[in-house]
Formats: structure tokens, sequence, C-alpha cells
């Protein structure tokens, strides 16, 4: 199966957080925010903007060595946020789950939520914006330079 790619902006992450912000506005008020390193610094950073929330701690999860997939190790702990009682977890992306499953063991009480979920691990997340597919490869701001792109036609499979 081909690989398909999803480039988002920097103006569509922007919207798109802040769309995360106004679905868990309700859910509040929140004791702290947990970012998810390194991809959920900016959304958590336009969330915590929006819901007026002050408190932000991380927590860094490295699952990949150079290029090779490895066991998840925690690198840095959200020590602050406790067993996640009334705390906010914020990531960009949920993907195969294996980062969540791990912060959500860290933080049992959180409330995970994310910009956008693909099906392997939209169960581990209560709140997210946008779904994409299994086979999607979501490219972030922060990893791309706008360049020229041929037309999806010239590229299909026929």
């Amino acid at each position: 199966m081909a690989e398909k790619y999803y480039t988002v902006t920097w103006d569509q992450l922007h919207r798109d957080a802040k769309a995360l912000a106004w679905r868990l506005l309700d859910r509040g008020p929140w004791s702290g925010i947990v970012a998810i390193t390194r991809g959920g610094l900016i959304p958590a950073a336009v969330v915590a903007r929006e819901l007026d929330c002050r408190l932000i701690e991380t927590v860094s999860i490295v699952t990949y060595d150079e290029e090779a997939k490895g066991a998840p190790r925690v690198v840095k702990a959200p020590a602050a946020a406790g067993d996640g009682s009334g705390w906010l977890v914020v990531d960009d992306l949920v993907d195969t789950g294996t980062t969540a499953r791990v912060v959500r063991a860290l933080l049992p009480k959180a409330h995970f939520a994310t910009v956008y979920a693909k099906p392997a691990g939209k169960p581990l997340v209560e709140t997210f914006i946008t779904e994409v597919s299994q086979d999607t490869w979501i490219l972030f701001p922060w990893d791309t330079e706008p360049q020229f792109i041929a037309p999806i036609a010239r590229s299909a499979v026929k």
C-alpha cells in the first residue's frame, strides 16, 4: 500500500490546535497541561493560551534511535502532574499509540488530547480534531519547507 502525505501548514496547525481548545473548554478547568515532546509542544502552547492555563509540564518519550524503532524510553517524566488528576495531556498526533500507552501508564487519570489521530491510536485519546488514515504520513510545519509538488494525478498508480 502506497503511503499518502498530508502537509500541515503553520496556519492550519494553529487553527486545528485552537479548535482543540474549543473542544476542551467545557471539560476544564485544568490543573495544568502536559506537552508530549517534541511534537506536542506547539499545540500545547496554543491550547494553553486559549484555555488561559499557565502551568505547563513536559514528558519526553524516545522510541527511535537514529532511524531504528526501539522500545519506548521515558527520558523526562512529568513529575508535576502526579497521576494526572485534573491535567490535560496534549500531543500533535496519536499514530500507533506507542507513546500514548507509555504516557497513559504515567498519568492514568489525565485527559488525553491530540490534534490529529490515526485509527490504531484513536482509542487512546479522549479528544482529537482530525482523523487521518493509518497509511498517511503527516508532514508537520517544523519538518518541512515549501516547495513545488507535482499534481496527485501525475503520481497515481494506473
